[in-house]
């Protein structure tokens, strides 16, 4: 007899904005963080995000190359727009 009721959706983390997800680690880190109390999923978090921002910001250096060196070639030869009123 098949069951009539529908099947329950996955159930989403308690904090919001966060998913589980499977992580392939050395065994001997991973003891040594949980012998240190070392909250893993804190730690990958925080990594993984400065990692993430790191190659944003090198990408947005990579797309906007050409603009930055042609701006700094105008700044080259004809110096900074308002540098004749700059009082220091």
């Amino acid at each position: 007899m098949q069951s009539t009721t529908p099947a329950r959706p996955r159930q989403k983390s308690s904090m919001s904005g966060k998913r589980a997800t499977n992580l392939s680690l050395s065994v001997d880190v991973l003891e040594h963080a949980k012998l240190l109390d070392i909250n893993i999923s804190q730690v990958c978090d925080n990594h993984l995000r400065e990692v993430v921002r790191l190659a944003q910001a090198r990408k947005w250096q990579e797309e906007h190359a050409e603009f930055i060196a042609a701006y700094n070639r105008i700044i080259e030869t004809e110096g900074l727009p308002l540098d004749e009123w700059k009082s220091f």
